[in-house]
């Protein structure tokens, strides 16, 4: 069932959206009644992603886009505006982890974490954003991590996440005055097809270290996406909301 919180006709975009947290995104903005389109760069993966929400009657629609490279985001949005008319908001979602130990980090290895969890956002925000500033309104959601604070064998992904936090706090103070908002959202553990890949133990042992004692879901991530979205929040920008069962408090290491 839809909801009325969003003007008719809007469209958001989803990055990294044919599975996990992605896929939970786009299902609950176009539950909520928004147009989105689901960008991911797993061909057959997003086709299945894309078919399974339309079988619900929802207003979805996707694209192929390799978002590490610059030419590829332009194409992939300037699709959505052909099919769609517009973006109005954007959920940078994609994302990538090589954890290792720091010495063992190969240069192929920091590239491509860096490039996949930060550069995309950049590409994804900067083709985005003329056409928000055009209509004095746009609505920009960055995923970052608990993890910017910091982890054990994560320096390449930490190191991401945290620039997410300051990509986002500088768009937000420089698009303010256009009626964009800028905000991130950092979960923590998600039960996603990565975590649900690690050994039983080692996903109790994660748990445990939740302080409300359990794994979060995508649906968690995607409450807190929507808030931002939400025209209840317009007057809050440039903030970092953390939806992860409050392992921030402490911090523990992954």
């Amino acid at each position: 069932m839809r909801s009325n919180r969003f003007e008719a006709g809007q469209v958001a975009v989803v990055t990294g959206a044919a599975r996990g947290i992605g896929l939970g995104l786009a299902q609950r903005l176009a539950q909520d009644g928004l147009t989105v389109a689901l960008l991911d760069r797993d061909a057959a993966a997003l086709e299945e992603a894309v078919a399974s929400l339309a079988a619900q009657g929802l207003d979805v629609l996707g694209a192929t886009a390799d978002l590490t490279n610059a030419a590829a985001v332009e194409a992939a949005m300037a699709k959505v505006v052909a099919q769609a008319g517009r973006i109005d908001h954007l959920v940078n979602n994609a994302g990538a982890v090589r954890d290792m130990r720091f010495l063992k980090m190969r240069d192929e290895d920091w590239d491509f974490v860096i490039d996949t969890n930060l550069r995309s956002q950049f590409l994804c925000c900067r083709a985005v954003l003329p056409g928000m500033v055009e209509r004095g309104f746009g609505r920009i959601v960055n995923i970052s991590s608990r993890a910017w604070l910091g982890g054990f064998g994560q320096a390449n992904y930490s190191a991401a996440k945290g620039a997410v936090v300051s990509l986002t706090r500088s768009l937000a103070i420089e698009f303010a005055a256009k009626g964009v908002t800028v905000n991130a959202v950092a979960p923590g553990i998600v039960d996603t097809p990565l975590f649900r890949n690690f050994a039983p133990e080692v996903q109790s042992r994660l748990q445990a270290s939740v302080p409300v004692r359990r794994v979060g879901t995508a649906r968690d991530i995607a409450n807190a996406v929507a808030f931002f979205l939400d025209p209840v929040s317009s007057y809050v920008t440039g903030q970092t909301l953390y939806v992860c069962g409050g392992r921030s408090l402490s911090s523990p290491s992954v």
